[in-house]
């Protein structure tokens, strides 16, 4: 144990070969362990080695089915890969395995997201917000999808505490600006780009928007 912990601690600091030669005595040391391929399965995903990650995520499933983090090491893998519909597969495997975990249920939700099944992508996006409350990442996507799902008032109060939490997320006004739009609330949507743009000034749908709106507001 002493030694896989000393193994990661190399990984995150970038020790890559030191780590990778850990990883090789554990599995040597214990070749019945999904573990050790696990962990070197997530240092070759680090490395960009897909293929062998691959390889050793799956031994690690065929020494133990039940190693949920072995199939969110595949659904990640696949994620960063644009293999939507595998990672999804696998994503939702790690949950059905009991890997209770935010970033798992927030990759599923992107996955299927990405597959434009937003609605079925809503509960997954919204138990990552729920796991992890304070993640202005999960909550902006989760918004996102209720959006997509025309669920305008419920997208405008996620987007709303978006902003709570992070007074310079430019994408959280911009969708809002677009909400007001929706709401035909052209002065609100002015003052939601116009924010959008002070917190990023090249956000080219804030501006975009902008002046379609300022078009609309001289025409009046």
């Amino acid at each position: 144990m002493e030694k896989n912990r000393e193994a990661i601690r190399m990984m995150h600091e970038k020790k890559y070969e030191e780590a990778a030669k850990l990883f090789n005595e554990i599995i040597e040391e214990n070749p019945s362990d999904p573990l050790g391929y696990i962990n070197f399965g997530n240092l070759l995903v680090e490395l960009q080695e897909n293929e062998r990650a691959e390889r050793f995520f799956l031994k690690a499933i065929d020494l133990d089915e039940n190693a949920a983090t072995a199939y969110y090491g595949l659904g990640n893998l696949y994620f960063e890969q644009n293999q939507f519909e595998h990672a999804a597969k696998y994503l939702q495997q790690a949950l059905d395995k009991g890997l209770e975990d935010a970033h798992v249920y927030y990759l599923l939700g992107l996955s299927l997201q990405n597959k434009e099944e937003f609605r079925l992508a809503l509960p997954y996006l919204l138990r990552a917000t729920e796991l992890q409350p304070g993640e202005t990442n999960y909550l902006f996507q989760y918004g996102l999808s209720l959006a997509q799902c025309q669920l305008i008032d419920e997208a405008k109060s996620v987007f709303t505490k978006v902003i709570d939490f992070d007074k310079e997320h430019s994408d959280a006004y911009y969708n809002l600006g677009v909400i007001a739009v929706f709401e035909e609330d052209a002065k609100q949507a002015l003052a939601y780009f116009d924010a959008a743009l002070q917190n990023q000034a090249d956000h080219y749908l804030a501006a975009n928007g902008k002046k379609q709106v300022e078009e609309f507001l001289v025409n009046l």
